[in-house]
């Protein structure tokens, strides 16, 4: 028994050593460049994490995607570009046939306060470049944003989720 301690460290110290997750936190902008909350991305083993944590939004759902560039400069938002996708035509929503749009995210509850907490995965992306998997770290950078109502999952170009009214740009540092 007196030798456990001892081959515990040495197995611990075979073992290789642990890298966090690559992370980012980025604020998320209102239309007049208030700050309306933040989002954290983390690489994950086959995707991304998102938490978003978002106030002074419509109460109701909310259309949540990521935009092909980091460009959150124009009232509109537009200059965020359209959705992040790898391949074209790209075909928007989660239950249309033949989807294809890797900016597709869940949508965002925001209650009677305005208010708005979630995590998402999604498998569409990753927040480095170099894989199989568009990158929302690429030399452009890319957005996430949020929209003034519900995505419906199948409408083209964005579900039906209307105005943009929060974004966020996601870059390297």
């Amino acid at each position: 028994m007196r030798f456990l301690p001892l081959a515990l460290t040495v197995a611990a110290m075979a073992l290789p050593a642990f890298a966090a997750p690559a992370s980012l936190t980025v604020d998320l902008k209102g239309p007049k460049g208030e700050k309306l909350g933040v989002a954290t991305l983390t690489e994950a083993a086959r995707g991304v994490v998102v938490r978003v944590e978002a106030q002074g939004l419509t109460p109701g759902w909310h259309g949540l995607h990521f935009h092909e560039k980091g460009d959150c400069s124009t009232a509109d938002f537009k200059s965020a570009g359209a959705h992040v996708h790898d391949t074209t035509p790209a075909v928007h929503g989660f239950l249309a046939a033949l989807s294809n749009d890797s900016g597709d995210l869940p949508n965002l509850f925001a209650g009677a306060d305005g208010k708005a907490t979630a995590d998402v995965f999604t498998t569409f992306v990753s927040l480095t470049t170099g894989g199989t998997l568009p990158g929302l770290l690429d030399a452009d950078g890319s957005a996430l944003i949020i929209h003034a109502k519900a995505d419906d999952y199948t409408t083209q170009p964005i579900g039906g989720a209307g105005d943009r009214v929060a974004c966020a740009v996601i870059k390297g540092r």
